[in-house]
């Protein structure tokens, strides 16, 4: 089966990858729309939940500023360049993760007063939830995406990512001039003529 960039990023380096691009922004995320969930039936803006949602919304958002500047110039901008995507399903998977982090980021700006002075703490909490919901659907179209195999789409894949499909048959290609002088010995030796007196004193080797 063929992965998207998206899946593949996921994969390598284990467990590195899937800690720095999915655990820790998720496990914040995750914080942050638990927390906004229990001041909206609360109220309570103040103690240590509220203290924690603003600084889920914050640290999420710086987060997920490094991983789009990190990918878009590791990931995105070459494999644009060499005409690498795998089809459609390759684009919406990685295009969706990361647009998937621009709402979060948009909290944080609030959060550091950059956006949204004008609002009352019920409409910073209003536009909290709006991104977070935003997130969400944007991350679970990447993972649902990014979980499907290209070749939907007609993508044919090199085999480059699991070693190639020679490796993993552990067959090997020879060389057709040395395939047909082994033919031919064998069949003299098979007809008790022994070894031909023309028999090359060194075969062709595979390149």
């Amino acid at each position: 089966m063929n992965m998207t960039h998206y899946m593949q990023l996921l994969a390598d380096n284990q467990p590195w990858n899937l800690l720095i691009f999915m655990a820790i922004p998720v496990v914040l995320a995750e914080t942050l729309a638990i927390t906004e969930l229990y001041i909206l039936f609360t109220r309570k803006f103040d103690g240590f939940v509220y203290h924690l949602n603003r600084f889920s919304g914050t640290a999420v958002g710086l987060y997920f500023i490094g991983i789009i500047v990190y990918l878009m110039a590791t990931a995105v901008l070459p494999i644009t360049k060499n005409g690498e995507w795998r089809t459609a399903i390759d684009v919406i998977a990685v295009g969706s993760y990361l647009i998937g982090g621009l709402p979060l980021i948009w909290i944080a700006l609030q959060e550091f007063g950059f956006v949204n002075k004008a609002l009352d703490q019920m409409g910073k909490l209003r536009v909290h939830a709006i991104c977070v919901a935003l997130f969400l659907v944007f991350g679970h179209i990447a993972m649902i995406a990014g979980m499907l195999d290209p070749a939907l789409l007609g993508y044919k894949g090199i085999g480059h990512e699991m070693g190639g499909a020679s490796s993993a048959t552990g067959y090997e290609h020879c060389d057709p001039a040395m395939h047909g002088s082994m033919k031919d010995i064998h069949q003299q030796m098979m007809n008790g003529s022994g070894m031909p007196q023309g028999a090359p004193k060194q075969m062709p080797m595979n390149q």
